[in-house]
């Protein structure tokens, strides 16, 4: 939380009168301290990305780290793997439980994630709309995930995650990756498909996992690799 308001519009190219009316809609990650306004860089970056649906923000690296190819959207969700009737009333029980079925390796600490989950929640809801939400952690880096995971769990009741449009969520799309490159990707690409009314309808439907399938493929078919 070292940004300022300078740092976070020169970071998102707009004028700092736009960072002040995000933060009064709500919309901003953003931390008052001592009276000033101030920002996570890689939380900025997350919100950049999502709202920008598709375009990846790009992300300083040291020169000297490696990119490792960027998982699609279809990877990530083959190896999360798609559950249903996830149990809970409440945002906190339905975490619990969505976590619970996740595909995770040893060197996963499942109370640690649920416990990072639970932060990213309390700093602002994760639902997009539309009965949907993505959690994810706020600094993937922390998991030591060994490679990226998108869960798809469809609940068994809707569940209020303070979503800004009112609605309850009934779809959830966990977000896992090994590091911040690939976490801002997934979720961008996730923003796109999300639009892509095929497959929104087989969330809605809760198809089964072929039918699923079938049409996220043809949805990110369509982005540019």
């Amino acid at each position: 939380m070292n940004l300022s308001v300078n740092d976070a519009a020169q970071l998102l190219s707009v004028s700092q009168k736009s960072i002040y009316r995000w933060i009064k809609q709500g919309t901003l990650p953003a931390y008052k301290i001592s009276g000033c306004y101030r920002f996570s860089r890689t939380e900025l970056l997350e919100w950049a990305t999502s709202q920008r649906r598709g375009e990846l923000v790009n992300v300083s690296l040291p020169q000297d780290t490696e990119l490792l190819p960027l998982p699609s959207i279809s990877s990530a969700l083959e190896s999360g793997g798609v559950f249903y009737r996830i149990e809970g009333r409440t945002r906190e029980e339905v975490l619990t439980d969505a976590v619970n079925h996740l595909r995770l390796t040893e060197d996963v600490d499942r109370g640690a994630l649920l416990e990072f989950l639970r932060a990213r929640e309390e700093l602002a809801s994760t639902a997009i709309g539309h009965g949907v939400a993505i959690p994810h952690p706020r600094n993937p880096n922390l998991l030591n995930a060994q490679r990226a995971k998108i869960t798809l769990c469809f609940l068994d009741q809707p569940v209020d995650f303070f979503s800004f449009d009112g609605q309850l969520v009934k779809v959830l799309l966990l977000v896992i990756a090994p590091d911040l490159r690939s976490h801002l990707h997934l979720i961008s690409r996730l923003g796109f498909v999300l639009q892509d009314p095929e497959f929104r309808k087989t969330l809605d439907n809760e198809e089964n996992r072929e039918k699923i399938f079938a049409a996220l493929a043809k949805a990110e078919g369509k982005l540019k690799a």
